[in-house]
């Protein structure tokens, strides 16, 4: 069952320090690319993925091909595709050994959510990060 309680997700957030961010889009006006800055500005290392834009930089960050291109540890995949296309991105965390999953405000893949809970990944579903942190108060993360 996808995290809903507001004390799980502040934890999930405190312990993430690398965020993957399938469906990155190099336009300002797209969400995931101001939720990439916010991220950013928290503290977060996030490393955008999509094939469409691979090899140019988003953020000041290199946009990776797939998941499984990026080649360092990756604490939660935040996923900004559509839900259909959403469980493709949910198996490669998986395969990759993220430890959590995000899918983002109307990305609703229950399948792909059981699928990721039963690998053992944490899962947050129909929300969005750059939402819950100020709502939840949290600070931004400092680095280790």
């Amino acid at each position: 069952m996808p995290f809903t309680d507001p004390q799980a997700i502040a934890t999930l957030l405190a312990q993430t320090r690398t965020i993957a961010l399938v469906g990155i889009s190099d336009r300002p006006d797209r969400p995931s690319y101001g939720v990439m800055r916010f991220l950013q500005g928290h503290g977060y290392r996030v490393l955008p993925v999509n094939p469409q834009i691979a090899g140019e930089h988003v953020h000041g960050e290199f946009v990776w091909g797939r998941l499984s291109d990026i080649g360092v540890s990756i604490d939660m995949v935040d996923i900004f595709r559509r839900p259909g296309a959403a469980g493709e991105a949910v198996d490669e965390a998986i395969a990759i050994g993220a430890q959590s999953v995000w899918l983002q405000i109307g990305v609703i893949n229950d399948a792909a959510a059981a699928r990721a809970e039963a690998a053992g990944l944490k899962v947050v579903m129909d929300r969005c990060p750059a939402i819950e942190i100020p709502r939840l108060g949290l600070a931004p993360i400092s680095a280790d």
